[in-house]
């Protein structure tokens, strides 16, 4: 079951927004965010972030939340951030790194309200 951690509007269309989201993560080299193209629509455009360990061929990916964009129309956009981790507590890293990133991206992007 997800849990919502963050909810903003920010400027741009979801695809714009994600771009941006996918080149923030790059940056922090211990996170990967993808769009999946079966969870998105017209008006929302869904984004897996994964903890990804390891190198070369020995990546392990260990999915820990979703990004949901939403079309508000405008150039605006609804960002959803929840978190896919159970409150297990050999999960507790990975929820903490998943919650700094969330703050990150919500000071990051959150448009002035």
């Amino acid at each position: 079951m997800s849990e919502k951690l963050f909810e903003f509007m920010t400027a741009g269309s979801p695809r714009a927004v994600s771009g941006a989201i996918e080149q923030f993560t790059i940056g922090l080299g211990s996170l990967t965010s993808v769009i999946v193209p079966w969870e998105s629509d017209r008006t929302t455009l869904t984004m897996a972030v994964a903890s990804t360990q390891g190198e070369g061929w020995a990546l392990e990916h260990t999915n820990i939340g979703t990004i949901r964009l939403v079309d508000l129309g405008n150039e605006t956009t609804r960002v959803e951030i929840l978190s896919d981790l159970q409150s297990h507590a050999e999960q507790q890293k990975l929820a903490n790194l998943f919650a700094r990133f969330s703050s990150q991206l919500q000071s990051r992007f959150q448009a002035v309200q």
